[in-house]
């Protein structure tokens, strides 16, 4: 019944707005406020025409670029006082005679209210097909505790019976302003309103209604936010480590929409995930995971997964994502849009779409509220930590070289999720009541933070490490390690190199000598707090911002 309705949608845009100057003409992402209600019209699937009815000549003009019409209203009706009825009427009066016929229904629509979605204002349009509405109005359910006054007995007063948590209060609907739609014969000089009202109910992010600078700042977040498809996995092999760099990473992106996909083999990776309440999809192989991705329609896509292939990545770019990779040297890099890997230097960097070096390392949030580590003239306590399965068994292998010296103070050992024997591990050394092993802790900044000396390998434990500043010493796990060069002397690490290479005779006598040299363990300390790995974030999200604008001025 709808599509044979002649549908005009009015636009109040006065020129002297107080709470923000020159109001709807001011860019808001790049755009000026009045053009995105205009849009939300045109992209209407029911409305026929569209007017502006403004006091002011520039937002006139912009009004007729982006496609609508202009009626000037007198200066009668542009005053501060004077309600929307009798603007609204004018402009509908002076339409209806320009165009020589009358329309059926006449909408409102507030330039105030630009993160509209043209579905929602036909949702409204479609309740006219039942005869007995004669108005719609948007509202938002903004139930809450609320309370009220007494002017008579100067008191206050409960606007609910029982308090309740807000999800069990009963619906209580605030209007928007955004839209007011109504029957012909029920717009006049007073009222927009007719008998039968009918509401449509949209969203916190429609509601927003433009007042103030902080409407304003909320409005550009939510028009500058992404959706966020982050491709991640931890199992026994690989660790957790990638998956921890991406919940840091997606609990700074606050303004945006992240959803997470993983394997649906890897259990690991799915419990934690789910422990951090982040939305999660599964998928099983490639081909489900195009699919999902499909699903869900990213603007940009993080893949942490190491070394990707040209294939995998060459399809998510015909998909028309922005692509991101973490630790990546496989033959992916060539198409990605970026890739970080802090891991390497320079060197490898070539490729301009390449970003290494450690200020793109992404600290855990735990790391960024740990105190700077003090030197104490005596080493106390001893951390042992070789994340992922530790192949080689460097922790008992540097564990036996500590034990086989005076060192009489704590050893922890925290070993990662892929270690083969934890049970064996421990019933071997519960005779001594000075060593304490844990698997796979959720807080390591701790056993960090309280460690006078660290042996660990040259993965990024050594970044977290070092914003601590803890004295370390480094066995390289694999071939790849050795090829991680910021675990260096300049840096504050003594790196030892490959560690199923090295004799214990070397791990005791370098242990030794950091023990009992508290100058050498001060230089370290000083040499590793100098280095800023607190801004890891913002350097990566700086770089992507900037990459990504690019991106769609190429589109």
């Amino acid at each position: 019944m709808y599509n044979n309705n002649k549908i005009l949608v009015v636009i109040p845009a006065r020129g002297g707005s107080k709470g923000i100057p020159r109001k709807n003409i001011r860019l808001l992402d790049n755009k000026p406020l009045i053009s995105y209600s205009i849009g939300i019209a045109k992209s209407s699937e029911y409305v026929d025409d569209i007017v502006v009815t403004t006091d002011d000549s520039e937002i006139a003009l912009l009004s007729e670029k982006f496609g609508a019409s202009v009626i000037r209203r007198s200066e009668e009706l542009s005053g501060d006082e004077v309600p929307l009825d009798p603007v609204i009427y004018d402009a509908l009066v002076k339409k209806e005679k320009l165009a020589l016929d009358e329309y059926d229904i006449v909408i409102t629509l507030q330039p105030t209210s630009p993160l509209l979605k043209p579905s929602t204002l036909d949702k409204a349009i479609e309740k006219f097909e039942d005869f007995g509405v004669d108005s719609v109005l948007s509202v938002v359910d903004d139930r809450h505790l609320s309370w009220g006054y007494d002017e008579n007995n100067d008191s206050y007063f409960p606007n609910y019976i029982e308090r309740k948590n807000r999800q069990f209060l009963p619906k209580d609907f605030r209007e928007t302003g955004a839209i007011l739609a109504s029957r012909r014969q029920f717009v006049n000089e007073m009222s927009r309103l007719g008998t039968n009202i009918d509401l449509i109910e949209v969203s916190r992010e429609e509601s927003v209604d433009i007042d103030n600078y902080e409407d304003w700042w909320i409005a550009e977040n939510y028009l500058q936010k992404k959706k966020i498809a982050i491709v991640v996995n931890a199992y026994d092999e690989i660790g957790t480590s990638y998956i921890y760099r991406c919940l840091s990473i997606a609990s700074r992106l606050i303004f945006h929409d992240v959803l997470f996909l993983l394997d649906e083999a890897h259990q690991l990776g799915i419990d934690i995930i789910e422990n951090y309440n982040y939305p999660l999809q599964l998928y099983d192989g490639k081909d489900d995971l195009v699919n999902k991705l499909r699903e869900y329609s990213p603007q940009i896509v993080i893949n942490d997964i190491l070394d990707t292939s040209e294939e995998y990545i060459s399809i998510l770019k015909e998909e028309g994502y922005f692509v991101v990779n973490f630790e990546d040297l496989g033959a992916g890099t060539k198409v990605a849009d970026v890739v970080f890997d802090a891991l390497y230097e320079h060197e490898i960097g070539q490729q301009s779409n390449i970003f290494t070096g450690y200020k793109y390392y992404v600290l855990r949030d735990e790391f960024y509220f740990q105190p700077h580590k003090i030197i104490t003239q005596k080493v106390n306590n001893v951390l042992i930590a070789f994340s992922g399965n530790d192949q080689n068994n460097l922790t008992e292998k540097v564990l036996e070289s500590i034990l086989s010296t005076n060192f009489d103070g704590r050893i922890n050992v925290v070993v990662g999720v892929g270690y083969d024997d934890v049970e064996g591990l421990v019933e071997k050394y519960e005779y001594n009541p000075a060593i304490q092993i844990y698997k796979n802790v959720p807080n390591i900044s701790e056993f960090m933070f309280k460690a006078d000396v660290v042996f660990t390998s040259a993965g990024k434990t050594m970044y977290e490490i070092c914003s601590l500043g803890v004295p370390t010493i480094c066995l390289c796990k694999d071939e790849r390690e050795i090829t991680h060069v910021f675990a260096n002397e300049s840096n504050g690490f003594i790196n030892m190199g490959l560690g199923e290479a090295i004799e214990r005779q070397d791990i005791i006598e370098t242990f030794i000598k950091v023990v009992n040299d508290y100058e050498l363990r001060v230089e370290m300390n000083k040499k590793m707090l100098a280095i800023d790995l607190k801004n890891g974030f913002e350097n990566v999200w700086s770089v992507i911002s900037e990459e990504y604008r690019k991106f769609l001025l190429k589109r």
